[in-house]
C-alpha cells in the first residue's frame, strides 16, 4: 500500500520540477537549469501483463545538458528488487523516448538513502554489463532548515528538505519554520504546500506537531488538512459537552439520593471524558450504597 510520505516525496517534483535543478545543487551534481519541463505519463507497463510503473516521470530541455528524462522514486525501506525495477526503468526510457534517463531516489530514512545510493553493477564480475548509479536525496545530505528567511528562499525545496527529515530531533524548529513563512504566502501556493507536508510527516509523531501548529498558525487556511481539523475540532468539543452533561448526571443523582460525594469523587467523575464509562456510573448511582461504589 502507497504511504503518504511516498506520495509526498516524489509528487512535489510533479508540482515543481524546476526543484531537481535546485535538488541536484544541494547535492554537487550539476545539471544545467531547464529551459522547460514536461511532465510525462508515469506508465511503464509492456504489452506482457505486468505493470510496472515509475512514481513520477518528467522530460526537461536545457539549453547546456540538452533533453532527459528524470525518474523520480520515493523510497520507504530497502528493497532488494528495487536495483532491477530501476535499471529496467532506464532501459525502458531510453528505448522509448530515445533521451537519456536519470534516477532520482528520495528517503526519509538514512540507512535507505545511503543503500540506494550504493553503485549496482548489473552482468559477470570480470565484465559487468551495466551499473545503475541512482542521485539519492534523504536527511543525510538534503538541508536542515530551521530560518524562515531560508525558507523563504526556496519554499519548494524547504518542503522537501523537511519531509526527509520528518523524524529529525529539530522537526519541530523545521515546521515551525515553515508556517512561519506559510502565514505570509498566498493561499494557492500555501495550501498545497500545507498538505505535502501533511502526507511527508506521514504516520511519525511529527504529523501530530505539524497538525497542531496548522491548526494554531494557518488556522485561516482554507484546505483539506485545515478544514480536517476544524472538523475534529467540533467533534471534540461535541464529546467534551457529552461528557460534562453526563458527570453532572451521575452527582445530580446522588445529590437526589442524599448519598455524601467527597471531592475526590466529584473530581474523579468530572475529570472522565469517556461517555461510555459516565454512563455505567449514572446506572449504578440509582443504587450504589456509597459514592465510591459507583466505580465498581
Amino acid at each position: 500500500m502507497v504511504s503518504s510520505p511516498h506520495e509526498a516525496m516524489h509528487r512535489i517534483f510533479q508540482e515543481h520540477p524546476e526543484l531537481f535543478s535546485r535538488v541536484s545543487e544541494v547535492l554537487g551534481v550539476d545539471f544545467a537549469p531547464p529551459t522547460s519541463f514536461t511532465v510525462l505519463p508515469n506508465d511503464l507497463t509492456e504489452t506482457q501483463p505486468l505493470e510496472r510503473r515509475v512514481d513520477t516521470l518528467l522530460r526537461f530541455d536545457t539549453e547546456g545538458d540538452g533533453s532527459f528524462l528524470l525518474a523520480v522514486e520515493a523510497q520507504g525501506k530497502k528493497d532488494p528488487d528495487k536495483p532491477a525495477s530501476w535499471a529496467y526503468y532506464a532501459s525502458y526510457l531510453l528505448t522509448k523516448y530515445r533521451l537519456q534517463p536519470m534516477l532520482l531516489v528520495v528517503c526519509q530514512d538514512r540507512s535507505t538513502a545511503e543503500w540506494a545510493a550504493r553503485p549496482v553493477r548489473f552482468g559477470p564480475p570480470q565484465w559487468p554489463l551495466l551499473t545503475l548509479c541512482p542521485l539519492v536525496a534523504g536527511p543525510h545530505n538534503m538541508p536542515l532548515i530551521t530560518s524562515p528567511a531560508e525558507v523563504r528562499k526556496d519554499l519548494a525545496l524547504a518542503t522537501l528538505a523537511a519531509i526527509t527529515h520528518a523524524t529529525n530531533p529539530d522537526i519541530g524548529a523545521i515546521l515551525k519554520a515553515m508556517t512561519n513563512v506559510l502565514r505570509d504566502t498566498p493561499a494557492a501556493l500555501a495550501n498545497p504546500i500545507i498538505e505535502f507536508i501533511a502526507q511527508g510527516m506521514g504516520k511519525h509523531p511529527s504529523a501530530a506537531l505539524w497538525r497542531k501548529l496548522v491548526a494554531v498558525d494557518l488556522s485561516f487556511y482554507k484546505s483539506p488538512l485545515s478544514e480536517e481539523l476544524r472538523d475534529e475540532g467540533r467533534a471534540e468539543g461535541r464529546a467534551e459537552g457529552e461528557a460534562r452533561r453526563a458527570a453532572e448526571d451521575v452527582l445530580a443523582v446522588l445529590a437526589e439520593r442524599g448519598v455524601d460525594v467527597s471531592e475526590a469523587v466529584r473530581e474523579r467523575i468530572r475529570g472522565c471524558g469517556d461517555v461510555e464509562t459516565l454512563g455505567r456510573w449514572l446506572r449504578r448511582a440509582v443504587t450504589a450504597p456509597s459514592a465510591d461504589a459507583i466505580f465498581g
